[in-house]
């Protein structure tokens, strides 16, 4: 189906496809102009350039010195791009490669205990000691407990603090996380920070990721690898041809 010509400014036609093209480089925010009125915003823009640039060829601004010598950066940055993208069209990954690469270091793609919790921090023990027989009891659930009584800005979200693996939190803290039952609520517990109660809310054990779970994942990092090596070996060649001198 042909374009449908909507403006038409000093002899230049914009048409339809022209203004879809501009609203699809907007990515996600694009989708709001997918309407008639958003479409005409974006024509409307359209023509303003349009008639820009009819203004600075009017003008004979193409002949100044200053766009002179910005054309000519631009020009050297476009030939650059361009001629990266010339060394590395050829660069890929195939599923075999990456198969082999899952296969050589599979203890790679094996995922730690990841757990979930929540707490409760205060500079006070006695307070925690005794909330946490309150949350026991039931006089007081833990998340209001946490809203009421935690300094930590988790308190918002009822103290809960998502998911971690080891390493991620200070050493006493994951030691008295990582040791507890799903649902179980710790004894006070001193760090740098302060004092916390911890229920552990979620456990998932270790895993190792399949081959499919990961591919692509795998496959980009790869050629990543590659990519950066391909243009590696290029600069290499290159500096024996044109020398370089550092001052």
């Amino acid at each position: 189906m042909s374009s449908k010509i909507l403006a038409t400014v000093n002899g230049w036609n914009i048409t339809d496809d022209d203004v879809y093209n501009e609203i699809s480089q907007l990515g996600e925010r694009g989708k709001k102009l997918m309407n008639e009125q958003g479409m005409q915003i974006v024509l409307d823009q359209l023509i303003n350039r349009k008639l820009i640039l009819a203004g600075a060829k009017h003008d004979m601004l193409e002949f100044d010195k200053e766009y002179k010598s910005q054309l000519a950066l631009l020009k050297d940055e476009l030939l650059t791009k361009y001629a990266i993208s010339k060394t590395l069209s050829g660069v890929t990954v195939s599923d075999d490669e990456a198969k082999k690469y899952y296969n050589e270091h599979i203890n790679d793609f094996t995922a730690e205990d990841i757990i979930s919790a929540s707490h409760i921090l205060t500079d006070n023990e006695e307070q925690l000691v005794s909330l946490r027989d309150k949350i026991i009891d039931g006089s007081i659930t833990f998340e209001n407990a946490a809203r009421k009584y935690s300094k930590c800005p988790s308190s918002e979200n009822g103290g809960s603090l998502g998911e971690f693996g080891r390493g991620q939190m200070v050493k006493e803290f994951e030691d008295a996380a990582f040791g507890l039952e799903i649902g179980e609520i710790s004894q006070p517990v001193h760090t740098q920070f302060g004092y916390h109660l911890i229920r552990l809310d979620g456990k998932s054990d270790s895993k190792t990721y399949s081959f499919d779970e990961i591919k692509d994942q795998l496959k980009a990092q790869l050629l990543q690898e590659k990519q950066q090596k391909a243009y590696q070996s290029r600069i290499n060649q290159l500096k024996i041809l044109f020398p370089v001198d550092r001052y």
